[in-house]
């Protein structure tokens, strides 16, 4: 698929088959999306690849049986493949201590990042994975953890000072599949956002 098409035609999708995907492909697709830029070349963002029982436990952490009744995605649950992306803070840190970026002071703590990279970064390999999959003619949809985040941390072994990005879905689009209420709202056009020269 050409890169224009890969873009225009990507959405989430949220209802799946439940066919499995090939190993090979989870990997090319996180290999892909550790390609994505990262500040200073930190390479901290990661991946936790979950499959089979692993996504019923993902599930049960996050969506317990008891809140499932009503869900507005239930072919969301069908996915065979869960990617949760986290971030390693730590690693961020001793980059920017390290001599070439000492200068930038960066290194001292996360309060010294005006900005939270690590997120950015993390967002940069979401994308790469969402564009990824569609190229290998799968659906895939991205979701928060929000308060979640720690249970899943404990359900998965996953070491404190990670921190979660979100969830990718990967699979076959379910027939039924269908697109939320958001997707209605459009875009704006774009001279509304692109500034030139000034704002």
């Amino acid at each position: 698929m050409e890169f224009e098409q890969a873009v225009r035609r990507r959405r989430m999708v949220r209802s799946y088959t439940g066919e499995p995907v090939a190993p090979a492909v989870i990997d090319e697709i996180c290999d892909l999306a550790r390609r994505a830029p990262t500040a200073g070349n930190t390479a901290g963002v990661e991946f936790l690849v979950l499959e089979g029982d692993a996504t019923a436990a993902y599930w049960d952490v996050t969506l317990p049986a008891e809140r499932r009744d009503g869900f507005a995605w239930p072919g969301l649950l069908a996915a065979p493949v869960l990617v949760v992306v986290w971030v390693n803070l730590g690693a961020y840190l001793r980059r920017y201590r390290e001599p070439d970026k000492s200068h930038t002071g960066l290194g001292a703590s996360a309060r010294s990042w005006p900005v939270p990279y690590w997120f950015v970064d993390g967002g940069a390999a979401v994308m790469t994975m969402l564009l990824a999959a569609g190229d290998r003619g799968l659906g895939a949809s991205f979701f928060g953890m929000f308060e979640h985040e720690q249970a899943v941390r404990r359900c998965f072994g996953v070491p404190p000072d990670r921190r979660g990005v979100g969830t990718v879905a990967l699979g076959h689009p379910a027939e039924d599949d269908r697109p939320s209420r958001s997707a209605g709202r459009g875009r704006p056009a774009l001279g509304d956002v692109i500034h030139r020269g000034r704002w």
